[in-house]
């Protein structure tokens, strides 16, 4: 753990992340591609499930090491996690990108740590294609090694670090108490996001064409401050809101993730207007009236 949080400071890494991350961002510019790669499509982090595979491949070879007579079936193991990591990588590599320089340099040492390992199984393929069963199965070991460190420095990312983890403030205890008191119509403006509060909740409420949004004002991808994003309309004509620091893109109307980085669904607010003209929310799926 200390490890781990002495590399959160190692300024010396932010040279090649730099780089890195140029490199990252040409190749897989924001679009449907990196979207699918985050996992906007699935609601939640694509790489932890991806980078899985490999992991269960390659440690069910090194156990097969122990059992007479599984030779082919290694190889094939090995040769499935090879596969297995490239599109693990690549999802990794478009969340990294997209993360803050803390989280990038820890997350550069865990991307150094799954190349290893990778470099080192194919090695261990190799060798045992050739004949070379016992440099083989040295390679595997020191493969599984390089690739445990990596998964150690992965979970460090998304539990301490909080690199993957919804952002968001929680807001469905709410929802049995019914509508909550939000303010006056007069206090909103007219086409612009503003902050307002909730008790101890920070909401963003957009006024927008003779109807009221109101979205959870911290951003699920790293917690940004959408009041400060820019209004946007989509390809279908939905108001949406852009976060200003990773450029997460939510549908005003339910908070559905319209581009990513983020995955999660931003927490959105039932709106209705009393005859005293004051904006009432309760949270979305809340229940009858």
């Amino acid at each position: 753990m200390r490890a781990a949080e002495r590399l959160e400071h190692a300024g010396k890494l932010d040279g090649a992340a730099a780089v890195a991350e140029g490199v990252v961002r040409r190749v897989l510019p924001p679009g449907p591609r990196s979207d699918a790669l985050h996992g906007v499509p699935l609601g939640q982090p694509a790489h932890p499930a991806l980078a899985g595979l490999p992991l269960g491949f390659w440690t069910s070879a090194a156990v097969l090491d122990l059992v007479p007579g599984s030779a082919r079936a290694s190889r094939t193991l090995i040769a499935l996690g090879l596969a297995a990591a490239v599109p693990a990588a690549a999802a990794g590599w478009v969340d990294w990108s997209e993360l803050h320089r803390e989280q990038q340099r820890v997350g550069l040492v865990h991307a150094a740590s799954g190349a290893c390992a990778s470099v080192l199984f194919a090695g261990s393929l190799l060798a045992r294609m050739t004949g070379r069963t016992a440099s083989g199965r040295a390679l595997t070991l020191g493969g599984l090694a390089a690739a445990t460190a990596g998964g150690f420095l992965g979970r460090h990312l998304a539990f301490p670090m909080g690199a993957g983890a919804s952002h968001a403030e929680p807001v469905t205890h709410l929802a049995p108490l019914g509508w909550h008191n939000l303010c006056k119509v007069s206090d909103l403006p007219q086409g612009r996001p503003v902050s307002r509060r909730l008790g101890y909740l920070t909401l963003v409420v957009v006024r927008h064409r003779g109807e009221i949004c109101v979205l959870d004002d911290q951003c699920a991808h790293l917690g940004g401050p959408l009041h400060q994003g820019e209004l946007v309309t989509s390809a279908d004509g939905s108001p949406c809101l852009v976060c200003p620091w990773h450029g997460s893109t939510f549908r005003l109307a339910d908070g559905s993730v319209m581009r990513g980085p983020a995955t999660a669904r931003q927490p959105a607010f039932e709106v209705r207007v009393t005859a005293e003209r004051t904006v009432q929310v309760r949270p979305r799926n809340a229940g009858q009236d």
